[in-house]
């Protein structure tokens, strides 16, 4: 439940290839990640963004959308990725191979 006579400092980030943003508000004590998010208004600018089958995490570990926040926690959208990291690093050595 939502207390909105207290308010907790937050950070919501996101980041692309070419731009980070980081948004620093105040929450109401209670809210959880998903709330943050949606107070942030980064959904707005970023229409990419899903609420519903997107990952999220706090200070680089996975979070659930309903975990709590505390003060000074820092929001973090995580983008889907584009090839699996074990692949790109096999395709970068193939490719040092035929450059030697």
């Amino acid at each position: 439940m939502v207390n909105t006579t207290e308010c907790i400092p937050i950070e919501v980030a996101y980041a692309l290839p070419d731009l980070q943003i980081l948004k620093k508000l105040d929450v109401p004590k209670g809210s959880n990640l998903i709330q943050a998010i949606a107070l942030s208004g980064i959904t707005e600018q970023f229409t990419e963004i899903d609420l519903k089958q997107g990952k999220f995490g706090i200070f680089g570990k996975l979070a659930a959308p309903t975990t709590l926040l505390q003060p000074h926690d820092r929001v973090e959208i995580y983008r889907p990725l584009i090839i699996d990291p074990k692949d790109a690093r096999r395709l970068r050595a193939r490719t040092r191979q035929f450059l030697l």
